[in-house]
């Protein structure tokens, strides 16, 4: 994308911004999506790793809030 029309879509409102993204997203087809989103095969062993470790020992897990704040304060 060129420099000076990302720098005007960058003036728009937050509304905006997000009606055009949503638009954008919108414009593509179930395949384009698909492929967006597709894993790599470093991501999807991570995935599998990080739920192998959670499942051996399922107490090291928090809950969501403690883990938000937490990530939050050191911000």
């Amino acid at each position: 994308m060129m420099a000076a029309t990302l720098a005007q879509l960058l003036k728009l409102s937050a509304s905006e911004r997000a009606e055009l993204a949503m638009a954008l997203w919108e414009s593509l087809d179930d395949t384009q999506r698909e492929a967006e989103l597709a894993l790599t095969h470093e991501q999807a062993a991570e995935l599998d790793r990080r739920l192998a470790e959670h499942l051996a020992e399922p107490g090291t897990a928090g809950p969501w809030d403690e883990v938000h704040r937490k990530l939050t304060s050191k911000a």
